[in-house]
């Protein structure tokens, strides 16, 4: 059986550029971290996927040949995989299907976007109105935040949650993100701070909301066999889950997560592991309360409030979640969100990434999640340390 590595990951830093760089230069960066790190050459990859959400940011149809060319792999299969927030996920579940199945030898999966510098804000609000459905949500003119805001009010009513928890969140991701020197929103907030932010949806108010963020991210993946001895430590993909739910409107209960549930009892199927036996975790969290729903949906923690509070996703917890400082704190490039989770999952494993995010003990089992829609598109990756595989 193939076994799936990550050779090599790279993510350059979110935000908002004002360099005169573009979604090019920011792609070739993290190209050549990766490829550096898995040793190899340009020559070595057979196969490149782009991940990228959206043609209006990057303003380049069929990016997958243009970026070929760039990285200098003309000749490689390029492919483009699109599914909202959960593009990068799903290119990665591409590259290593592709893989398992022999078809490639060593894919680089890239992602990037510029959802904070090519278009006015409200146009960009605009366009994720039809991320939606654009027959009857769209035209509208409802918002994501709405959207996610309707969302949340069903699943805190049931759990009897509140402000304070999308407070405590918010403030705990945000803090995580100081300690990587790519983040978008690096804060350390007070409880007064994001009472005081203007009210966007009910209850979300906007420090509660991820930002529009530049930036790329970039994974090498390649057969296990194949790694260089200075790259036998590499983690492994363990298991892929991906799954659908319906339009908000239409679901017996919007508060529910039920795609992300699907997803990943399929990827714990895979992996032959369960939900409680992951030690490390980067979710999405485009919205504050998302995070705790994710939580739960995901099988993490049935009282994701409480383990909040008690310090269990910390970086010292039994569960660190958002080392990384998550969508929250790192920031929200569309295309790059799940490969930037995948990588810096796979660094935690190695003991590489950002030495104050790093956690105290290497996982041995790291779950990447992200969604599409409110939920609509749900993909999450397992990776096992390479010495638990």
């Amino acid at each position: 059986m193939v076994v799936v590595a990550v050779a090599g990951a790279s993510v350059t830093g979110f935000g908002r550029r004002r360099d005169g760089s573009g979604f090019r230069d920011w792609a070739g960066q993290a190209f050549r971290g990766a490829l550096g790190q898995a040793t190899l050459d340009p020559a070595d990859i057979d196969t490149l996927i782009v991940a990228s959400e959206s043609d209006f940011f990057t303003l380049q149809l069929n990016p997958a040949t243009v970026l070929a060319q760039d990285l200098g792999l003309a000749g490689a299969v390029a492919l483009r995989v699109e599914g909202g927030g959960a593009s990068g996920q799903l290119a990665v579940h591409v590259a290593a299907a592709r893989i398992m199945a022999g078809v490639s030898r060593a894919v680089a999966v890239v992602g990037v976007d510029a959802a904070a510098s090519t278009l006015p804000g409200d146009m960009v609000r605009r366009l994720y109105g039809r991320s939606f459905d654009a027959m009857t949500d769209g035209p509208t003119g409802v918002t994501a935040t709405q959207l996610y805001a309707l969302s949340w009010q069903c699943f805190a009513a049931a759990e009897g949650l509140g402000a304070d928890d999308l407070a405590a969140i918010t403030i705990a991701h945000r803090a995580q993100a100081c300690a990587n020197p790519g983040a978008h929103l690096p804060l350390r907030h007070s409880q007064a701070q994001i009472d005081a932010s203007p009210m966007i949806a009910a209850p979300y108010r906007r420090l509660h909301c991820s930002p529009l963020s530049d930036g790329a991210a970039a994974v090498i993946l390649t057969d296990a066999a194949l790694l260089a001895a200075g790259r036998a430590g590499a983690a492994r993909i363990a298991g892929m889950g991906a799954a659908t739910d319906r339009p908000l409107g239409s679901r017996d209960d919007p508060g529910r997560f039920v795609a992300k549930t699907r997803a990943m009892q399929a990827a714990c199927r895979m992996a032959g592991v369960q939900p409680r036996d992951v030690d490390l975790a980067e979710i999405y969290d485009a919205y504050a309360g998302a995070a705790l729903q994710g939580l739960q949906a995901l099988g993490l923690s049935d009282r994701p409030g409480r383990d909040l509070a008690k310090g269990r996703f910390g970086r010292d917890g039994a569960l660190p979640v958002n080392l990384s400082g998550g969508l929250l704190g790192q920031g929200a490039a569309p295309g790059a969100t799940g490969i930037a989770q995948l990588a810096a999952c796979a660094l935690m494993m190695e003991g590489l990434y950002h030495p104050g995010a790093q956690p105290g003990e290497l996982p041995r089992l790291a779950l990447a999640d992200t969604h599409g829609g409110v939920c609509t598109t749900a993909a999450v990756t397992i990776l096992r340390q390479a010495r638990a595989a």
